[in-house]
């Protein structure tokens, strides 16, 4: 039976018995999920430091100790990954189980694994924004892969609060963590636009948000061998005049995101999709021909 037939079955017979099938066919593919889990790669868990030799025991505690032993279900023998957030990445088995946690024996001398494509810099004019607007920017750039996130400070956007970037650094922990990034993303002090242009001058993949701009997908290279990129977006009600004038100048290239009006979060989110699906597309193609 066709997947689509499947789904079509499941729809029909009273409301009841629908919903205990549906509840059956989630648990399958849940159970389907996990084994394929299993077969493609060991379960990865953040770990601040991690030895450097066969041999040597980790211990893991806290929340990733919960997700290992209580959501996964770990337990002695268990075979996982260990990583650091700064390239460090090794292969262990679980020792011992106890309450406040687990060790973990490494099975191999720790590898660093080095940045793999263009570095993408997010340069956002997000200070202002407001109702966790500015968290699920910084989280999705952590997510999507950006090297760095800076908080931008413009005519429109003057400040940051210290307690507010405080509060970003521990969500760019927690999302780092969830979404297993072997190097982990930095989140820089604010700076000012005149600060900003010796970064764009030095750079030649520098790409601002702007209105009636040419579309990013037509302005994007054909080929490339840079190592790092920036992106720019400004604050809700955009860069003054003068302050646009300023990065082009420096060299930034202005690109338009489409025809809809976009909040600075979503600028900055769709801009850096778009980057990094194009540069991974091109490392890609780098090492089939290599």
């Amino acid at each position: 039976m066709s997947p689509a037939a499947a789904f079509s079955a499941l729809l029909r017979g009273p409301p009841a018995q629908r919903g205990r099938r549906l509840l059956v066919a989630a648990a399958r593919a849940h159970s389907t999920a996990g084994g394929s889990r299993a077969r493609g790669g060991l379960p990865r868990f953040h770990a601040p430091t991690l030895p450097s030799s066969k041999g040597e025991v980790v211990r893991i505690q806290g929340d990733e100790f919960w997700h290992m032993a209580r959501v996964l279900r770990l337990g002695v023998n268990d075979r996982v990954e260990l990583f650091d957030g700064v390239g460090g990445l090794v292969e262990g088995s679980i020792q011992t189980v106890d309450k406040g946690g687990s060790d973990v024996e490494l099975l191999e001398d720790s590898r660093l694994i080095a940045p793999q494509g263009i570095q993408w810099h997010v340069y956002a004019a997000f200070g202002t924004l407001k109702g966790g607007r500015a968290d699920w920017l910084v989280e999705k750039c952590t997510e999507l892969g950006a090297c760095s996130v800076t908080p931008l400070l413009t005519e429109r956007c003057h400040t940051i609060t210290e307690n507010r970037v405080d509060r970003l650094q521990r969500l760019v922990l927690a999302a780092v963590k969830q979404c297993q990034r072997i190097h982990g993303m930095l989140l820089n002090p604010p700076i000012q636009i005149t600060d900003l242009q010796p970064a764009v001058s030095q750079s030649k993949l520098a790409f601002l948000a702007s209105a009636e701009s040419p579309p990013v997908l037509s302005i994007l290279p054909k080929s490339c061998n840079e190592e790092r990129g920036l992106l720019i977006v400004g604050p809700e009600g955009d860069f003054t005049e003068k302050e646009v004038n300023v990065l082009k100048s420096a060299g930034a290239v202005p690109v338009g995101l489409g025809p809809c009006r976009l909040r600075v979060e979503t600028a900055t989110v769709a801009l850096l999709s778009a980057l990094m699906l194009w540069s991974d597309a091109h490392r890609q193609e780098i090492l089939k021909c290599s």
